[in-house]
């Protein structure tokens, strides 16, 4: 009897796996618009998704941050937790804390556009297009919604990882408190990261800043999101954060949990097209469906870290893209743009961006010990 039960068990056990894999399958068959568990691949109402999540505490919006389908698809979420749960607040990781007086102008409605994009520092703190954020933040304004600035200086961030969480003064953690140490998970997610990381070169030693760099950044915005639940404990605070700090529950909610707050919901979009595989089941609590998009605005195709003591390494070229077209490779080094020093990652956004049609730019690379001078030719219009 008991080797027949141990049987039963084993066949559940396998049925069970198969049928999580077949559903997993299926969710790739979703249609734009539709949510979808990853846990289970099941379609889920969007009514009682929104009223299950409209009852926590904190519901986080993971996004790409280049990605314009992602930020409409978070207002789309938003304004339908707002209709459920009036009494709600953005949390914004595009601002670092000292900047809190500025959204506070905006959403009295004391700034014009022009005037919260130069107040905010948008193009040195964050420099995305703003346009992509605009529609979030003007529904902010027109309901009062309090918009939290709950990132720290990026600098901080930079500072913890080159010399470690002890490594710097308190005097400028902004009031950051130390972060919860990570999951073994997250951990080993973040080693992967590490491991394609410029900070790699100063060897394995660096590993330990890296990590507490990256859940100090998470720190952050936890903080800024309890803070404001502390004063305001009857709100609802939607994140307007990265996807990496939402996927798994490892960064944000992790130090929420901390802080004393657990009723979080994570969603994020879902790009149909993508890698099946990739949708674990603890990946967040729902996802949205978008179809594939391609952004009108110029695109180098390359993924970058900022190397202080060099310029912007290139962590990978996408296939058929300008960056390839160029001869750009893996761990390049660019050095200048257009004869300008390659500073930031956003300042070499923002020129690509503004490139018109059929124009050349020329690129300075460092290649291990060679210098380079490339030109990456964006294509007419048809």
């Amino acid at each position: 009897m008991r080797l027949i039960v141990l049987i039963a068990a084993a066949v559940a056990t396998l049925l069970m796996g198969v049928l999580g894999l077949q559903a997993r399958s299926n969710t790739c068959q979703a249609k734009p618009g539709e949510w979808f568990a990853p846990a289970s691949g099941a379609l889920l109402s969007p009514s009682v998704l929104f009223e299950r999540m409209a009852g926590k505490r904190v519901v986080l919006l993971g996004e790409r941050h280049d990605s314009a389908e992602d930020h409409r698809w978070q207002l789309y979420t938003l304004i339908q937790l707002h209709a459920r749960r009036p009494t709600m607040a953005l949390a914004l990781e595009m601002f670092p804390r000292r900047l809190q007086p500025v959204l506070d102008r905006w959403v009295a409605g004391e700034l014009s556009e022009e005037e919260f994009l130069r107040q905010s520092e948008w193009k040195k703190v964050w420099g995305y297009d703003a346009r992509d954020y605009l529609p979030l933040f003007h529904f902010a304004r027109m309901q009062r919604l309090p918009m939290l600035a709950v990132n720290v200086d990026r600098s901080l961030i930079e500072a913890i990882g080159q010399k470690g969480w002890e490594g710097v003064p308190t005097s400028q953690k902004e009031g950051l408190t130390r972060p919860a140490p990570p999951s073994e998970s997250y951990r080993k997610a973040l080693r992967q990261v590490f491991d394609h990381h410029p900070a790699k070169a100063r060897g394995e030693e660096a590993f330990p800043f890296f990590v507490e760099a990256q859940t100090a950044w998470d720190r952050a915005m936890a903080e800024g999101i309890a803070d404001f639940l502390r004063k305001t404990p009857n709100a609802l605070v939607v994140g307007i954060v990265g996807a990496g700090h939402v996927r798994h529950g490892h960064g944000i909610a992790h130090q929420l949990k901390d802080l004393g707050i657990v009723d979080v919901g994570a969603l994020l979009p879902w790009e149909r097209g993508q890698d099946c595989q990739e949708l674990e089941p603890t990946l967040a609590d729902a996802l949205f469906m978008i179809a594939p998009t391609k952004s009108d605005a110029p695109r180098l195709g390359v993924t970058l870290e900022a190397d202080k003591d060099e310029g912007l390494r290139i962590r990978e070229v996408s296939e058929g893209s300008i960056a390839q077209a160029a001869g750009l490779t893996k761990n390049d080094v660019i050095t200048r743009v257009a004869g300008q020093p390659a500073k930031s990652i956003e300042t070499l956004r923002q020129m690509v961006r503004a490139m018109p049609a059929g124009a050349w730019l020329p690129l300075t690379v460092k290649r291990g010990g060679v210098t380079l001078e490339l030109v990456a030719k964006f294509p007419a219009e048809p």
